[in-house]
């Protein structure tokens, strides 16, 4: 089997979004929503690069196999780690915490509170929820991402920088890979300039693995009794393509769009050329 398998991203494609955008799989014995970024379009003809960005869901269940994959194959240098520290202790070093090539960058960004997840009941909470509906009334999901941007600023901005200064290839990963990652990952690329569609058609491509993503975390003590707590999980954390584009306009409306906000939280001109070249190549 190809170690990259292309595949129509079909998952809710917003309206004028490319039928033939495609999506990079990567498949791996131990983690199922892992894909590569590149070949993505931006507004001035230019295409992201392959190996140089990466997203994925929880890698604790990698085997020896999908970590030659990933560091010997496809120059994986850093992981950018977006789990709480409460996840990550209970889950326990990884397999990939044992490759001495490999820096592990930890930028949670939800408040560091409980247990935490973008999977877990907190993230439901009456507060948090009711926190999210006042910054975004018409969709509680977009109003979460919102909330990482308000809440964590540092850990935003740290997540890119770590993806630009990677000296190779970058694995951007959390829980179920969809919800911060989805919304860290859609941040750098938008700030590169990749198309708004092609961003919204890649946060709605982790749809395509959801079943298989929590079937996985179901088997995992950290995030079991959360998913099981609820009545239709796969409903509630398939993501919607018009989450991620209320996300977007947002950052335009309260912003000036994503080069706005990371120049109000220190992520200057120079860093985002930085993370240009790291995505698009040299110009």
């Amino acid at each position: 089997m190809d170690t990259y398998r292309k595949a129509p991203a079909a998952v809710g494609l917003p309206k004028g979004a490319s039928e033939d955008e495609r999506v990079q799989w990567i498949e791996l014995d131990g983690a199922v929503n892992v894909r590569d970024l590149g070949g993505l379009d931006t507004g001035d003809g230019r295409t992201t690069l392959p190996g140089r960005l990466l997203r994925a869901d929880n890698l604790q269940g990698l085997s020896s196999a999908d970590v030659k994959l990933l560091v010997d194959d496809i120059g994986v240098t850093t992981i950018v780690d977006l789990r709480a520290p409460a996840e990550v202790a209970a889950e326990g070093p990884g397999p990939m915490t044992q490759v001495a090539s490999v820096r592990h960058a930890h930028h949670s960004v939800l408040p560091e509170a409980g247990s935490a997840t973008d999977v877990a009941a907190d993230a439901l909470a009456t507060s948090r929820r009711d926190e999210a509906l006042s910054r975004y009334p018409d969709d509680v999901r977009t109003g979460y991402y919102l909330g990482y941007l308000e809440d964590r600023p540092d850990q935003v901005t740290g997540a890119l920088r770590s993806i630009s200064q990677a000296p190779g290839a970058a694995l951007v990963n959390c829980a179920a890979g969809k919800d911060r990652t989805g919304v860290v990952v859609a941040l750098a690329l938008t700030a590169v300039g990749v198309k708004k569609e092609a961003v919204v058609a890649d946060y709605a491509a982790s749809g395509e693995r959801i079943v298989a993503v929590l079937d996985r975390l179901r088997a995992s003590r950290t995030y079991a009794a959360d998913i099981n707590s609820r009545p239709n999980p796969a409903a509630d954390d398939t993501p919607r393509p018009e989450t991620m584009a209320a996300f977007l306009d947002q950052l335009d409306v309260r912003y000036g769009g994503a080069a706005g906000w990371l120049a109000e939280h220190g992520f200057g001109r120079d860093e985002v050329g930085a993370l240009r070249a790291k995505l698009l190549g040299p110009a």
